[in-house]
């Protein structure tokens, strides 16, 4: 469960300063974009999110040169020409014991944030992935009569599939990174749109291993471990000591490994430098990068990494790799409890192709022991390592869709649709 990064920064804006506003007196009926300036209001939750706001402003300007957009996001969509009323990080939390602790708090930055969009009047509201925090805010401004879009749709495919009716209850239109997606919203009669995932028009069909080792001064034949624990600090403290004892269990295997460690940022750098003394690496075969994660994945020969949208980029890069996760004990007992997960596989891309393209390691069944056994595979059968190829390349075409161009489209077209009748 996620609502997004967490980075301590601070609110930037004065949305609780704002006076009450009385939905009942403030219907929406929007004047045709052609004829004024369109308003488009965002909210972004975490670093990814912040991304795709910004190719989704770029490419909404080419359309509406003079496009006004306002709402919650971080550095990408400021530069993009977003003025954001609170930074992106007030909404960065992982977890349900996370988002209980800090449940007050994002209660009344919510009504504040929502206020101020309906006194600002946008023609369409977006909000990215963050669905804990945006999904409530659609479904309040979608009742108030302004329409709604819903970028990233949430994990319909691993988690109840009749939660696509409460995200249609909340949003006009959602669009889909992912070709799955799109079938399971036209059977609860949900509009639905796959636009591609921006990640893989980002990167390139092949990447350049050895330009990536010079880069980062590793040997260039020398075999390479990447090892990527996480971007939150809960991540790391759960999967760090894990995936650093296979670390060392594979540096006793393979004298000459390297291991290159990206650390998302300070804290989590902390914590791994930590981590790693702890399990005794090696320090002159240890290369600790401050972010990099890319780079860290296309120097690498085999990948050792958390599940989520990591997965995801080490197959675009074309990388083996070997899937690993731990969240909290509370948090997995209530998922296997309640049988909330409906899915046998977790990493992206093994739903994609569905099939099993990547070892997974969860919960329990992530030890050292696991994942130096999976990693050792990769290194030890290069054959293996080719096979991959041919399903990478076309997941890669398959999500290779001008996404930010895709998404602007869909957007303009409900801006240009007419205006509602009977709102309240």
């Amino acid at each position: 469960m996620s609502i997004g990064n967490t980075t301590g920064n601070k609110e930037q804006g004065t949305g609780n300063e704002l006076p009450s506003v009385h939905s009942s007196s403030v219907p929406h009926s929007p004047i045709p974009v052609s004829h004024r300036k369109p308003r488009i209001a965002l909210v972004a939750g975490e670093a990814s999110g912040d991304g795709l706001g910004a190719g989704l402003i770029r490419a909404l300007r080419q359309r509406y040169p003079d496009a006004e957009f306002a709402g919650i996001g971080g550095d990408a969509m400021r530069n993009a020409g977003c003025e954001t009323w609170f930074d992106a990080s007030e909404l960065a939390l992982m977890g349900l014991t996370e988002i209980l602790r800090h449940l007050p708090r994002l209660l009344k930055l919510r009504k504040a944030f929502r206020q101020r969009v309906l006194e600002w009047q946008p023609d369409v509201f977006i909000g990215i992935d963050a669905p804990d925090f945006n999904l409530g805010v659609e479904k309040w401004l979608k009742q108030r009569g302004l329409r709604t879009v819903h970028y990233v749709s949430p994990s319909v495919w691993a988690w109840r599939e009749k939660r696509a009716e409460k995200i249609g209850a909340s949003a006009d239109m959602v669009l889909c990174l992912f070709p799955m997606e799109p079938p399971i919203y036209a059977r609860h009669g949900i509009d639905a749109r796959f636009v591609g995932h921006p990640m893989a028009d980002e990167i390139p069909l092949k990447s350049d291993r050895q330009q990536a080792r010079a880069a980062l001064d590793i040997p260039a034949l020398a075999p390479v471990l990447a090892v990527l624990p996480g971007s939150r600090l809960g991540e790391v403290s759960r999967l760090g000591p894990p995936f650093f004892a296979a670390a060392w269990q594979l540096c006793e295997d393979k004298h000459d490994l390297h291991i290159v460690v990206p650390a998302a940022n300070a804290k989590c750098k902390a914590m791994i430098v930590e981590q790693m003394r702890t399990a005794a690496l090696p320090s002159a075969r240890v290369h600790l990068l401050d972010g990099q994660a890319r780079d860290a994945m296309i120097a690498s020969d085999v990948v050792m990494l958390a599940s989520g949208t990591a997965t995801l980029e080490t197959m675009l890069v074309k990388r083996p790799m070997v899937v690993g996760y731990r969240v909290a004990e509370l948090t997995y007992r209530i998922v296997s409890t309640l049988g909330l997960i409906k899915v046998n596989r977790y990493a992206l891309p093994n739903v994609l192709a569905g099939k099993d393209l990547a070892p997974e390691l969860m919960q329990h069944d992530c030890t050292p022991e696991n994942l130096a056994a999976a990693v050792r595979h990769w290194f030890a059968h290069p054959e293996s390592v080719s096979a991959l190829q041919d399903d990478y390349v076309r997941l890669h075409q398959q999500l290779r869709q001008d996404a930010s161009a895709r998404a602007a489209e869909a957007v303009a077209g409900l801006l240009e649709a007419p205006a509602r009748t009977g709102q309240p």
